[in-house]
């Protein structure tokens, strides 16, 4: 990190000194940037004369006290709250009055930092992400005694080396890692829950949601090691919310060394081409056609019933289906199990869709089955879905499928965290867009899928689970009440 910071700034026309206790690290890390600079001048993506005059004004320094001319110092040291106070009480009497001190601390209190110092007021969080020259956002995140001033001075210095800075709250995660809790976490419970498999669950997010790499190739490619303790740590510094529950399998697989590419054995095995992923179930060979009756209650119903028509089913329109009919149901939150309960349907013959987003938006269509559902009827309506070419999984009863927990938890915290003030809505989707690079921002996708649809999915998951995680925010309930876009703030 310290490396990339440096890199930025001196490209960025900054005097840099790089300071290290072990002196070789230094001289390093000048060597590494300095390498980083003659590649990219080789790919063309770099002037020479540009390389030339950001390397000029790189430094090494041999003491701290060589730092005592900047205006600006960033520690950028292990993740230990004693020994950042220990560095930042060293730095103080040696940099002068006006200079400004900041932490790039990713998971620690700024204002526990700057409590060691005289003068709080002149040091800030300054939180880059890895690696700092491509992603583009900083977090900039005051004290509880941090001059405003000295927040509005380095956001103006982050935004003038070409980068996007948010402003955030000194509280545990600050915006994109406490954002990020939602995606992980509910499909660790999904897979928990023995809903699906690791590949099939990832195949439907990135395929349903838009997101790039399924949960379990992100935590993967992350590593357990490092996933793992954030989501512990988020969790208990907000002294055991639900939202933020981590997974007793991510803790199981890191007790065994299975961390994910690192180690070449994660929830995937890796080989010389990567990911060794069994290949998707079969469409099942077609069978005879069965009349296929929908639910009144389901969501999308015209859409369910133009699909139909279009792939020549037999539509049944009934009050009540027929003894020969395949039953769907497509719920918002609630499992098929409660639905066909409740409708008084054969559970036998009923099998559900998900209808969260339009067809026409998702490349991949989902059913679930109940416990009690036959296989032929499985197997109908697998066929039916498939047979315009449009991938389909088929997962066992969950409440909310799979894509609708993930982005209802997603949505839901991030809700929470505009009600609370940690920032602005706008500057959590900035945050999350550039700093994850999902999709969309979690409060845009919740106006995507619709506030009043996020929170009767999350009412219904209350009610199939008994989980106070599901439970809505405030932030959210009262723009969905109103029909207020989730980004709305108040004047």
């Amino acid at each position: 990190m310290g490396r990339g910071i440096a890199q930025l700034a001196a490209q960025g026309g900054c005097h840099v000194w790089l300071y290290d206790s072990h002196p070789e690290a230094s001289a390093g890390a000048r060597q590494a940037i300095e390498s980083v600079w003659g590649s990219l001048v080789a790919k063309g993506r770099l002037q020479e004369g540009d390389a030339q005059l950001a390397g000029a004004r790189l430094n090494v320094a041999s003491s701290l006290q060589q730092l005592a001319q900047c205006q600006l110092v960033i520690e950028a040291i292990t993740e230990d709250l004693g020994a950042k106070q220990a560095l930042m009480s060293q730095l103080e009497p040696l940099i002068a009055q006006d200079a400004v001190l900041a932490t790039n601390t990713s998971s620690l209190s700024v204002t526990a930092i700057g409590a060691a110092l005289r003068r709080p007021e002149r040091m800030a969080g300054l939180h880059f992400f890895n690696p700092v020259p491509l992603m583009k956002v900083v977090e900039v995140v005051p004290g509880a005694r941090t001059d405003a001033a000295v927040c509005q001075a380095l956001a103006a210095w982050v935004k003038a080396l070409g980068h996007t800075p948010v402003r955030a709250q000194d509280t545990p995660g600050f915006i994109v890692n406490h954002a990020g809790r939602g995606y992980g976490t509910e499909a660790l419970r999904v897979l928990s829950e023995n809903v699906s498999d690791v590949p099939t669950i990832d195949r439907i997010l990135k395929d349903q949601l838009g997101f790039k790499l399924g949960p379990f190739e992100l935590l993967d490619l992350t590593g357990l090691d490092v996933s793992h303790p954030v989501m512990a740590s988020i969790y208990h510094q907000y002294f055991e919310e639900p939202r933020y529950r981590p997974s007793a399998i991510a803790a199981q697989r890191l007790a065994g060394g299975l961390l994910g590419r690192k180690t070449g054995q994660g929830f995937y095995a890796y080989g010389p081409q990567g990911a060794v992923v069994a290949p998707e179930p079969p469409v099942p060979a077609s069978a005879a056609p069965r009349p296929v009756w929908v639910s009144p209650k389901a969501a999308r119903r015209p859409e369910i019933y133009q699909y139909l028509k279009d792939a020549g089913a037999s539509i049944e329109t009934g009050a009540a289906p027929s003894s020969q009919a395949l039953i769907l149901v497509a719920p918002l939150g609630l499992d098929v199990t409660t639905l066909a309960a409740v409708e008084r349907l054969d559970p036998s013959r009923t099998v559900g869709i998900d209808m969260m987003l339009p067809d026409a938006a998702v490349k991949r269509r989902v059913l679930a089955t109940n416990p009690a559902t036959r296989a032929d009827m499985r197997d109908a309506a697998h066929a039916l879905f498939a047979q315009d070419g449009k991938a389909v999984s088929v997962i066992r009863d969950s409440g909310g499928f799979v894509s609708q927990r993930v982005a209802a938890t997603i949505v839901n915290i991030a809700a929470d965290m505009c009600q609370q003030g940690i920032c602005t809505p706008a500057d959590l989707d900035t945050a999350v867009t550039l700093g994850l690079g999902y999709p969309q921002g979690p409060l845009a996708l919740g106006d995507s899928i619709g506030p009043t649809n996020v929170l009767e999915i999350l009412f219904n998951l209350q009610t199939v689970y008994g989980d106070p995680r599901y439970r809505p925010s405030p932030w959210l309930r009262r723009r969905g009440a109103l029909g207020l876009s989730l980004k709305h703030e108040e004047t």
